[in-house]
């Protein structure tokens, strides 16, 4: 078997798997910055979409409430409708953008649930093509992406100001 070398993720797989506090909550830091510099895809009032530093494959991106909670009982009612409509919006920009075959959208909680970022809770949607590539994580440790995240950030945005 090949070897596909992945080396940009040992510090952040190392850190997770470690459990080290890297000083702050990634999901409350990130809108501080600027769109493009931390690829946030859209930004409503309660809520943002930004694509994973991390893809398990292109489009791959979270939506998350700015503020910081835990679970999706702890969201107020207009937040929980946002991220609802933020997630509806994020599919809509992926058919545009990517055209995937199909989706899997899900909350990871807790290190034991699979949570690389404990404590605030964010929604993962995942675009999927038929025969994609998504077990070589779990083979080889890598994953294969077919686009830069610049350009699918943009490819995104593109899409987003069309709905």
């Amino acid at each position: 078997m090949d070897v596909l070398w992945a080396g940009w993720r040992a510090a952040y797989m190392t850190e997770v798997q470690q459990g080290v506090d890297t000083g702050g909550c990634l999901f409350c830091e990130l809108p501080a910055g600027s769109d493009q510099a931390n690829y946030i895809v859209e930004r409503g009032e309660q809520a943002y979409s930004v694509l994973n530093l991390y893809p398990y494959t292109s489009g791959h991106l979270l939506v998350a409430p700015y503020r910081h909670v835990g679970t999706p009982g702890e969201l107020a009612g207009d937040e929980r409708l946002e991220v609802w409509e933020l997630l509806a919006r994020s599919q809509s920009a992926i058919d545009r953008a990517l055209d995937p075959h199909g989706y899997n959208l899900g909350v990871n909680q807790g290190r034991a649930g699979g949570a690389g970022v404990l404590g605030h809770l964010h929604l993962h949607v995942v675009p999927r093509w038929s025969g994609d590539a998504n077990f070589m994580t779990a083979t080889a440790n890598a994953r294969i992406l077919p686009e830069a995240l610049e350009d699918t950030w943009q490819r995104l945005r593109e899409a987003l100001g069309d709905l």
